[in-house]
């Protein structure tokens, strides 16, 4: 998915080829991409948040905000430890825990800034929500490549991360994504393109950006109200009740 200014399309469906890794796929998306003309973000979660596919981003300008396994190494004061053992040593009452708000939500978090394993530098937000803070299980930790940026802004713009899963969500209760049964990567890929296609429809019908399910029913409508002028002119012109 692409977004600007909020405008949020589906860029590409890429069939998963099991030569390469999931890994390489997403370098190769990246090259792909123009260089961004303003300050952009990737983002994606804890699967993508590798040296080489940041590397990949950053060179054709854009920045990474990411999920990030708490298994990460990090090196506060010098010293080498995981995020998750790290996390464990935090209290609310620390000068450098805050509560922040997102998405209606609040969570106590800690800003890391420092390097990581093959990142000279990086910010990591170390997050629980406000009702489970010290639960290992609540733990969620996030990194941002541009070190500019608040927490608060690193939060906020990694929801929009949202887009993807409501993307495919709208795909398959709508578009029959979950439902279609083509076994060659011919039709696949052209199935994935007229999908993409009524998804663009949906979104623009209007001549303007608006929401999937308003473009959605309007087409609903469209095809019921071409349905009935159909049948009214069939019987119209004479047709018999078993024809109907």
């Amino acid at each position: 998915m692409l977004s600007c200014n909020g405008l949020i399309l589906n860029y590409a469906n890429i069939l998963y080829d099991k030569s390469r890794s999931k890994i390489q796929s997403v370098q190769e998306i990246a090259d792909e991409l123009p260089v961004a003309p303003m300050i952009s973000y990737f983002l994606c979660d804890s699967w993508y948040t590798s040296v080489k596919v940041m590397d990949s981003f950053i060179r054709k300008g854009f920045y990474t905000i990411g999920a990030l396994k708490t298994n990460r190494v990090i090196y506060p004061c010098g010293i080498r430890q995981k995020v998750s053992e790290f996390a464990l040593h935090l209290r609310k009452t620390d000068r450098a825990v805050s509560l922040v708000t997102v998405g209606g939500r609040e969570f106590y978090v800690y800003r890391y800034e420092g390097e990581l394993n093959d990142i000279p530098n990086a910010v990591v937000i170390i997050s629980y929500p406000r009702e489970s803070f010290g639960d290992p299980k609540a733990l969620r930790v996030f990194i941002s490549t541009n070190a500019g940026i608040s927490t608060q802004e690193i939060l906020d713009t990694y929801t929009e991360r949202w887009a993807i899963e409501l993307f495919f969500r709208q795909s398959k209760n709508r578009l029959a994504l979950d439902k279609y049964q083509i076994r060659s990567r011919q039709g696949i890929e052209r199935y994935w393109l007229i999908m993409s296609l009524v998804h663009y429809m949906c979104c623009m019908y209007s001549g303007k950006y608006n929401t999937f399910e308003e473009g959605y029913w309007y087409f609903q409508d469209q095809v019921k109200t071409e349905r009935i002028g159909n049948l009214h002119q069939f019987i119209k012109n004479g047709a018999s009740l078993e024809a109907v």
